[in-house]
């Protein structure tokens, strides 16, 4: 497997939180996605279109932290405690797969896994144990 991350998720304060993260950490935002730039977004509330669909900061070599906001308007409810996702990001589609049905068995798949609108393959899950989880195999990231 390539890296495990963690992933962060906020209620509309992700944007606030990663300002602060890289005031202590140092470094720069690769990039900044908002929701409202996601295809199929156009009747979300306006205050849900400016949070953010996700956001990294390189810590080092190994590491990176990552994060979005919630979005209300589709069901989303952030609970403190059950906010953090163990973001994994394996070297190829069929080791996705394998991590994806192994880790998600016995548990609840919130997303299936599925090629995505950004060009990765990605699932996510909770599984048996109550532990969140993401898989995102991106072909362009080696």
């Amino acid at each position: 497997m390539a890296k495990m991350n963690p992933y962060l998720n906020f209620d509309g304060k992700t944007e606030e939180a990663f300002n602060f993260y890289k005031s202590v950490f140092g470094g720069e935002f690769p990039a900044i996605h908002k929701i409202g730039e996601a295809p199929g977004t156009e009747n979300l509330p306006d205050d849900e279109k400016n949070r953010i669909m996700h956001i990294s900061l390189p810590i080092d070599a190994h590491t990176t932290l990552m994060g979005s906001d919630t979005m209300p308007s589709m069901g989303h409810n952030l609970v403190v405690g059950n906010n953090v996702h163990i973001s994994l990001h394996p070297v190829s589609r069929e080791e996705a797969d394998h991590l994806f049905n192994g880790l998600s068995a016995g548990g609840t798949v919130e997303m299936p896994i599925a090629d995505m609108f950004w060009g990765a393959y990605y699932g996510s899950f909770t599984d048996k144990f109550g532990i969140k989880w993401m898989v995102n195999y991106d072909p362009q990231q080696k």
